[in-house]
């Protein structure tokens, strides 16, 4: 199978794939830049893009898209998730899900929730989800490559997030990501 990796270099993660005997091509930038790569793709894998894949390749890959993204889904979708699950004191964790032609609205494969001392920092959080995201990816993998997994609706309610939502917080992150987390707790303004 050839396999769509987009998102930052991750090998670790590239050479487990590789170890199924698949091939793995690996791109960050956006998909329109290099649409003739999808001639030659069976499945994509999608951690940390930052990029929309658009509604016609999500068309043409039914069920054949996942997003390994750092929240517990349906909270934080979008960007900066571990930021946003503290400041809006959120459930925190990391979920693996199909793309659909929402953002980070698609079917869960699999979630795990998480909890955090007061003494982590949103460096530290993020290191966590991290690892823990990718240990549920090696975890579930072979049954989503196979396409014996099930997937289930995201529950209703949650939230979301855009890059620019996140400036009239920014004044907070005195450390920048070595700032603690507990310096972040719930300091969203309630609308």
């Amino acid at each position: 199978m050839k396999i769509l990796f987009l998102g930052p270099q991750r090998p670790h993660l590239i050479d487990f794939i590789k170890s199924f005997n698949d091939e793995v091509i690996h791109i960050e930038s956006s998909l329109i830049e290099r649409p003739e790569i999808l001639n030659y793709t069976d499945f994509i894998l999608s951690y940390g893009y930052q990029h929309i894949i658009k509604k016609e390749i999500v068309a043409r890959f039914p069920k054949k898209i996942i997003n390994l993204h750092i929240s517990y889904l349906p909270w934080n979708r979008g960007t900066d998730p571990n930021l946003w699950s503290f400041l809006e004191n959120t459930p925190k964790g990391v979920t693996i899900h199909f793309i659909d032609e929402g953002l980070d609205t698609g079917e869960i494969l699999a979630q795990e929730r998480v909890t955090f001392d007061t003494k982590e920092t949103l460096l530290t959080s993020y290191e966590y989800l991290t690892k823990r995201i990718e240990k549920l990816f090696c975890r579930i993998w072979p049954d989503v490559r196979n396409g014996t997994i099930k997937s289930y609706p995201q529950p209703p309610g949650g939230s979301f997030h855009r890059s620019q939502d996140r400036a009239q917080y920014e004044y907070l992150l005195i450390k920048g990501w070595d700032t603690s987390v507990s310096e972040l707790s719930g300091k969203a303004h309630k609308y």
